[in-house]
C-alpha cells in the first residue's frame, strides 16, 4: 500500500513559519488503528486523513488524529484541508464532512501552493464551568494569581466540540514567563484533555488584538490551535460590547516557540446571544511524498 501525503504549514503564509500538518490525500481503505499508527509516525499535533464524501453534495470527508487519539473536530487540519481541497479541485468553497458534522470553508486561493480558508463552526461554542481554583492555576502555571484575569475576562471551561480550560492573565509578558507545572497540571486542569488555552488582549500590538498559548492534548505547547480558538469565541461573547452585532479578532500564537501563528475569529451576537462564531488563516504547503506500507 502507498499512501500520497502532504506537509503544510498552517496559520500562516510563510513556509517553516505556522503549524505543521500532515494531510494523507487518499486514505480510503484505512482502518481506524492504522489511521492511528500514520499520526503517530508524522508525530504531528495532528494528521488529517481525506476519504470520498458519504453524501455526493459534499467535497471530502476528513477525518482528524493526535499522536494518541482521534478528534472529532480541529481547526489547523480544517483550514489545511480546505486549502488542499480547494487548490486541487479549484473551487471556492469546500463542504467537509467531520465527526462534529459538516463544515463549508470559503478558499481564496493565494498562488498554486497556498490560500485561505475561513469557515462557521459547526457547533457554537458553551460554557461547561467556571475555574475557581485561582492559586491552583497559578502553580500550575508558574505564574502569580495576581497575573490571572484580564479586564472583565475570567478563567472558565468552553468547548465547540473539544474541550479547553481558559485562562485569560493580564498582559504578553505574562504569557511569554509562564512554565509549566507538570506535577499538578492534571488535577488543576481536570477535563477532558487537560489543556488550557492561556491567552491575553494585546492593546499595545498593532498586527492582532489577542495572544494565546495552548499546553496539553499530549503535544506539549502548541503552535496554533484553531478548536481552542473556537472555544475562545464563547468567553469572548460574553462581554462583546454590543448585544447585536459582529466583533473580529485576530489572534497570534506560537510566537514564543518560533512557530509564529494567525488567526481569524468572528463572532456575531443577537439579544446578547451568541449566533455565529467562525476561524480562518492561511496555509501554505512546504512538502509531499508517499508512505510505502507494503508488507
Amino acid at each position: 500500500m502507498k499512501l500520497n501525503y502532504l506537509l503544510l504549514d498552517v496559520f500562516t503564509q510563510e513556509r517553516l513559519k505556522g503549524n505543521p500538518l500532515a494531510v494523507v490525500t487518499k486514505a480510503e481503505g484505512l482502518l481506524d488503528d492504522e489511521m492511528q499508527a500514520i499520526a503517530r509516525e508524522f508525530n504531528l499535533s495532528e494528521t488529517v486523513f481525506i476519504l470520498k464524501p458519504n453524501a455526493e453534495r459534499n467535497t471530502a470527508s476528513i477525518r482528524i488524529f493526535t499522536p494518541e487519539t482521534e478528534l472529532p473536530f480541529a481547526g489547523h487540519p480544517t483550514v489545511g484541508a480546505a486549502v488542499v481541497l480547494g487548490l486541487q479541485n479549484k473551487v471556492s468553497a469546500v463542504r467537509l464532512e467531520e465527526k462534529i458534522g459538516l463544515i463549508t470553508a470559503l478558499f481564496e486561493k493565494s498562488d498554486k501552493r497556498s490560500g485561505e480558508a475561513r469557515f462557521a463552526l459547526p457547533r457554537l461554542p458553551a460554557r461547561l464551568a467556571s475555574l475557581t481554583d485561582r492559586l491552583g492555576i497559578a502553580q500550575a502555571l508558574g505564574i502569580e494569581v495576581e497575573d490571572i484575569g484580564c479586564d472583565v475576562l475570567q478563567p472558565a471551561v468552553f468547548s465547540a466540540g473539544v474541550t479547553f480550560h481558559l485562562v485569560p492573565v493580564q498582559n504578553a509578558e505574562v504569557l511569554r514567563r509562564i512554565k509549566v507545572n507538570t506535577g499538578i497540571w492534571s488535577s488543576v486542569f481536570s477535563h477532558d484533555h487537560n489543556s488550557a488555552y492561556v491567552f491575553t488582549r494585546t492593546p499595545d500590538e498593532s498586527d492582532n488584538d489577542l495572544a494565546a498559548r495552548m499546553f496539553g492534548m499530549d503535544v506539549g505547547e502548541d503552535p496554533g490551535t484553531g478548536s481552542a480558538a473556537a472555544a475562545l469565541i464563547g468567553l469572548l461573547a460574553e462581554h462583546a460590547d454590543l448585544s447585536n452585532g459582529q466583533s473580529d479578532f485576530v489572534l497570534r500564537q506560537g510566537h514564543e516557540m518560533g512557530r509564529p501563528c494567525r488567526i481569524s475569529l468572528q463572532l456575531r451576537t443577537e439579544n446578547g446571544a451568541l449566533i455565529h462564531g467562525g476561524i480562518g488563516g492561511h496555509a501554505v504547503i512546504v512538502g509531499e511524498g508517499t508512505l510505502d506500507l507494503d508488507p
